[in-house]
This record gives C-alpha cells, sequence and structure tokens, in this order.
C-alpha cells in the first residue's frame, strides 16, 4: 500500500506539510488571542469587550474544525468508502451527533 492508502490507519492520518503547517498556524493564531484575552482580564477590561474576543477565539476554533473535517472526509472516509469499510461511516455519523450538540 501507498502512503496515500494508509494514510488514516491505526488511527493516526499522514498530514502533509502544508496542510500540518495550515492547521497549526490556525491553532497558533487561536492560542494568542487566547493569550490576549487572558491579559484583558488581567488588566480589567470592560466584559462586553472581553465576550467580543472570546466570540473571536471561539470562531477561529470552528473554523479550525471544519477545515480538519472537510480534510477528514476528503481523505479518511472517501477511502474507506471505496474499500467498502463501513465501520468509517459509521465513526464518522457518531462523530456528527458529537459536534452537533
Amino acid at each position: 500500500m501507498n502512503k496515500e492508502c494508509m494514510q488514516c490507519s491505526e488511527r493516526k492520518k499522514y498530514r502533509t506539510e502544508e496542510e500540518q503547517q495550515k492547521l497549526i498556524s490556525r491553532l497558533r493564531r487561536a492560542e494568542g488571542q487566547i493569550r490576549g484575552i487572558q491579559k484583558m482580564v488581567e488588566e480589567n477590561a470592560y466584559c462586553p469587550d472581553i465576550m467580543i474576543q472570546v466570540s473571536a477565539v471561539t470562531n477561529a476554533l470552528v473554523s479550525f474544525n471544519k477545515e480538519l473535517l472537510a480534510a477528514h472526509i476528503r481523505s479518511c472516509v472517501a477511502e474507506d468508502i471505496r474499500n467498502n469499510n463501513d465501520e468509517s461511516v459509521d465513526e464518522f455519523v457518531k462523530l456528527m451527533h458529537k459536534l452537533m450538540k
């Protein structure tokens, strides 16, 4: 099997350097925003100003999750469907139930 076929085996996922860097960049941005929120709390910033920043972090993490989900569908789920592996579809359905609470 080539690397593409094994990209999601044993509950690990091969990611290209570009994909990995894109995801890490999004997480670092959110991490910086969280540090900014912490500083706002320490400096007694006005509550609505903090809440706006919390909303921005929440949106950043939702965008990260969308990117990760799209990659998962395009690679792991699609590959398993091509290989008639219904377990992946069942796992995906459970994941969607958790994400849509």
